[in-house]
């Protein structure tokens, strides 16, 4: 094992242990002969055992999700971004917008204003978000409260987490009941009245035993006129060691997100040169009705996980998540593109009631034949999802006192652009016959997968890892509308799903691997939020991705890694949405999409002073046929060719430190119409932290220092998020 440096101070205690055990021949020993029987008796010791947690600063070096066993990162062919606690609180991360911020090869969709949305390698998702490894695919936005580390996968990890995941997905590992001692409290006061204060605090109980609870409570506001948002969330869990082998954690959370749904500004109808733009306004502006703009989530889960050591290198692992989402958001926002000094407004809500339970069973053992040895991952994972959806039509009333301007329809309220921001009256009405998009349905779904792995050393410089999975995805859709015929009112699909994974890593030094790897990810037709069945969609085949990749991990010391890969994804079967109608779903068969990129990354200590985290992603995303009226070739959606970020850390004594980090994004455009341009911009940050005492610590973070105006994502040509001004944020962190 690579020994640590001789600066930290676990070394330099490790090393004083060494010598004091290495001069004294024992404690005994150095005893006075008449010393008493009880300090003798005291001193007559085996071993001492200190139980404690290292903090890997930036620089993560395992993960038990990656493979589903503890292994090294870099013996994962595969490129995973690990954010740390540490990481999380220099940032000052808070959503997971934030967190992925530094990684290559994953952007930010703007998700209609209710929802968590990230781009992997140039494909889009709201369900790829996963909690200690079960499926959290509810559309809401997620806190980091509770959150130990994020995980981020990028291509296909579908015989670890099953369908899905096309380009990448985001894992949180929860802080659990650990047998430590923790204390802490933070509160924050910002910008825009934000106020929060989060907590966390762990009692040991015997050796092994113990009990956690994180807490947030917020209660802010945005710089975006009439925005508010306010979250709850408690999580207790308990551990138990129920023998010498064998541990349980239980674990409950109850997590509360009410906001004001922003779909931000619309852009203009002209082009300006050979592209349309956002429109030109104050960062401030509100286009729709806030007060009618409302998301709110409440998210109610139990969590169990049980493992057995069996003492010879074999484990018996099962994990069982079930969980209850109640998701509603109505909004009033721009429809369309502005027409001279007008643009017109849309309105809809929608209501999602989704029962989740899922449980999964590991049995990992090891084996050797002849000089290569084994080690095995064999498993099953059942899951059950039950989801209740109603989207229904906004009508403007158009009476006296209305905001409407001449020209506005029932389905259409049209408003200046000098002035958007809006009280409206307005009602919704779910369409007998569908109207545009409108739905009430009840989905079941039914999951059984079985999936082995075999991590195989051929030698300690050849490693594979070669694994399968097999999903059997069921789901029967009904469609609660009145005026639908018989035929499409009960529809089912069914797919089988094979997912293989193949890796090879050489590691021609122990500090260093190089890797190729394939794998692949299906999607089933029903679409990542089981919403986009039909007659004409049900028994065809599921879209699937595949990827080929070749990458390089070094850990140039215990603190310090640099990750490079390059990579081709394949998408077939794709089914897209029409860019000239955001209601519809267009299929194309064969070939579809192809990316081809390349990553970089380096994060950890470049000193014992100097922290950082660095990264760099190049992509050419691009659809490779027709879609509906786009021709091939065009460029996918929020998928800029170059991304780069680069965050430091700099402690000048044992009280001062300074952050400042960098993002840069070049151009890209808001859908694969290619017809709306989101500009380049780069944006700085920076943060200054203080340390009273092992007690208190204080945070100064800012975020875009030169209150740069940019538009960081979209949802569609028409609903494009604005970057937020210059803001500052103050923290006082507490131990007890």
């Amino acid at each position: 094992m690579h020994s640590l440096p001789p600066r930290t101070p676990l070394a330099v205690a490790l090393t004083a242990l060494l010598v004091a055990s290495t001069v004294a021949p024992s404690a005994e020993a150095a005893l006075p002969p008449d010393a008493p029987a009880a300090e003798k008796e005291a001193a007559d010791l085996d071993y001492v055992i200190v139980r404690g947690l290292r903090n890997p600063g930036y620089a993560a070096e395992r993960s038990s999700t990656a493979t589903r066993t503890d292994t090294p990162l870099l013996d994962v062919p595969q490129s995973v971004t690990v954010i740390t606690d540490q990481q999380l609180r220099d940032r000052g991360v808070q959503s997971m917008t934030d967190a992925v911020r530094y990684v290559p090869g994953v952007g930010i969709v703007q998700g209609e204003g209710n929802r968590d949305g990230l781009v992997f390698r140039g494909n889009a998702s709201t369900a790829d978000f996963f909690i200690d490894g079960m499926r959290d695919d509810v559309q809401y936005y997620r806190d980091t409260y509770n959150i130990a580390q994020i995980e981020a996968f990028r291509g296909p990890s579908a015989m670890i987490f099953g369908r899905g995941n096309p380009g990448g997905l985001l894992n949180r590992v929860t802080r659990v009941a650990d047998g430590l001692l923790h204390r802490d409290a933070m509160l924050q006061f910002g910008s825009w009245n934000k106020r929060r204060a989060t907590a966390d605090f762990s009692q040991p109980m015997g050796e092994a035993n113990g009990v956690r609870v994180t807490g947030v409570y917020e209660d802010s506001e945005g710089f975006r006129d009439g925005f508010e948002l306010e979250r709850r969330g408690i999580n207790p869990t308990l551990a138990i060691a129920a023998g010498e082998r064998t541990r349980l954690v239980f674990g409950y959370e109850y997590f509360s997100d009410a906001r004001t749904a922003d779909r931000g500004v619309p852009s203009y109808a002209a082009a300006s040169g050979d592209a349309r733009y956002p429109v030109a306004t104050a960062p401030e502006t509100f286009f729709g009705d806030p007060a009618l703009s409302r998301a709110d989530t409440d998210v109610h889960a139990v969590q169990a996980s049980v493992e057995h050591d069996f003492g010879d290198g074999t484990v018996l692992r099962n994990r069982t998540r079930a969980a209850r989402y109640d998701k509603y958001y109505s909004n009033v926002f721009a429809g369309g593109s502005v027409a001279g000094d007008t643009v017109q407004l849309s309105a809809y809500d929608n209501a999602t009631e989704r029962d989740n339970v899922f449980t999964q069973t590991d049995l990992i053992f090891s084996a050797d034949t002849g000089n290569v040895m084994h080690k095995f991952v064999v498993g099953a994972e059942y899951g059950r999802q039950r989801s209740d959806n109603l989207r229904r039509s906004g009508q403007f009333g158009l009476g006296a006192g209305s905001p409407c301007l001449a020209g506005s329809t029932a389905t259409g309220c049209r408003v200046s652009i000098f002035s958007p921001n809006v009280r409206t009256d307005v009602s919704f009405v779910n369409n007998s016959a569908g109207g545009s998009g409108d739905a009430r349905n009840r989905v079941d779904v039914t999951v059984g997968a079985l999936y082995l792995q075999d991590q195989i050393e051929f030698t300690p410089q050849w490693q594979a890892i070669l694994g399968v999975r097999y999903d059997r995805f069921d789901l029967d859709f009904r469609d609660q509308r009145n005026g639908v015929s018989a035929a499409n009112a009960n529809l089912s699909s069914s797919d089988g799903l094979w997912s293989p994974r193949a890796g090879l890593v050489w590691k021609p030094v122990e500090q260093a691997s190089i890797y190729v790897s394939y794998g692949v990810s299906h999607l089933p037709r029903s679409g990542e939020q089981f919403s986009s069945l039909s007659a004409n969609t049900a028994s065809l085949d599921a879209e699937k991705f595949e990827n080929y990749e070749l990458g390089a991990k070094w850990r140039i010391d215990e603190d310090l890694v640099a990750e490079a890969a390059v990579y081709r994804l394949d998408r077939s079967n794709a089914a897209v949405t029409d860019p000239s109608d955001a209601t519809r779903l267009i299929l194309l068969d064969g070939a579809s999409q192809r990316v081809d990129g390349a990553e970089l990354s380096l994060s950890g200590k470049l000193t014992d002073a100097w922290q950082v985290v660095a990264s760099y992603g190049w992509q050419d995303a691009r659809t490779v046929r027709a879609v509906g009226s786009v021709p091939a070739g065009r460029e996918l959606a929020q998928t800029p060719e170059h991304s780069a970020g680069l965050w430091n850390r700099y402690d000048f004594n044992e009280r001062w430190g300074v952050g400042l980090g960098a993002i840069y994004r070049s151009a890209s455009w808001a859908t694969i119409s290619n017809a709306v341009r989101l500009r380049s911009y780069t944006r700085y940050d920076a943060a200054v932290y203080y340390t009273l005492n092992d007690r208190l610590s204080l945070q100064l973070n800012l975020e875009n220092l030169t209150d740069k105006a940019y538009f960081p994502s979209a949802h569609n040509d028409n609903n494009i998020t604005t970057g937020a001004p210059l803001g500052a944020w103050v923290s006082a962190n507490f131990k007890f």
